[in-house]
């Protein structure tokens, strides 16, 4: 939930430091999305025990990545993980991962270490996955090297999943059908309106993110009827976050912004 970078320590304690990582059950069926930082804490908790679990990657910038190498269900012989992502610039999502995990960037190799039977999974933007009773959409979103957005529906419920994604182009109306009605959007609020147009410090345009201000239009657009703050700031401690729902909450009483461990029940 944190953007970028972790952003570990004092000053973030409540809201957490870690990049993004969200775990979502349908029933008996585990959905991961994203392995950032936070996978690892994740990956601790369902440790080495047998089980089955389909993750979601976004995209493969780091941030959204930094987990893997450390996520111990990796490790577990009687563990199956099945990885989705989308192709990007001629390579699927298994060469993706694996040249992020090879020397001179880590140590050793995912086809060394991993234990885990491992299925990768290319997703096509549009496509619509079926994981046990769940069901998953996807949508390409406006981020540079492209990004997937996804939907979870899942008996008469659903949340939808929209990291790191600028609003301002044509793909806001896309975004806004195919979250429509949830019950749950999770959306990139990294800055506010004076930080991304440059009002205060550079510029923001053009990296990829969104506001709060934007995020609060998606969910009215979108008739959703909760929003949760997602992607902060690396540099927003606390005290800003406190500030930042505040703001937030005088147009949308409901919404949250992201905390880790938080659990949320749809």
């Amino acid at each position: 939930m944190r953007g970028s970078i972790p952003a570990p320590g004092p000053a973030t304690k409540r809201y957490g430091g870690n990049t993004p990582c969200v775990e979502v059950r349908c029933g008996g069926e585990l959905l991961i999305f994203d392995l950032g930082s936070g996978a690892r804490a994740l990956g601790d908790e369902l440790g080495l025990k047998p089980l089955n679990a389909s993750i979601f990657i976004s995209h493969y910038h780091y941030d959204h990545l930094q987990g893997l190498p450390f996520f111990a269900p990796m490790f577990g012989p009687d563990n199956a993980i099945t990885l989705f992502g989308s192709p990007r610039n001629g390579q699927s999502v298994k060469q993706i991962l694996a040249g992020q995990m090879m020397p001179p960037y880590f140590p050793v190799t995912a086809e060394a270490v991993f234990r885990a039977r491992v299925e990768y999974r290319d997703v096509v933007a549009g496509e619509v996955l079926e994981v046990g009773p769940a069901r998953v959409r996807t949508l390409e979103l406006n981020h540079p090297g492209g990004n997937l957005g996804y939907r979870v529906d899942y008996q008469g419920r659903s949340l939808v999943y929209a990291t790191d994604v600028e609003h301002g182009s044509e793909l806001d109306s896309r975004l806004f059908d195919f979250a429509r009605g949830a019950d749950l959007l999770i959306y990139d609020s990294m800055y506010t309106e004076d930080e991304y147009h440059g009002r205060t410090g550079p510029a923001r345009t053009g990296w990829g993110h969104s506001t709060w201000e934007a995020a609060v239009h998606a969910a009215n657009a979108s008739d959703v009827k909760s929003l949760v703050l997602f992607h902060h700031d690396p540099t927003r401690d606390d005290a800003k976050m406190d500030k930042l729902v505040r703001q937030v909450r005088k147009h949308r009483p409901e919404a949250i912004a992201a905390k880790e461990s938080m659990v949320l029940k749809l």
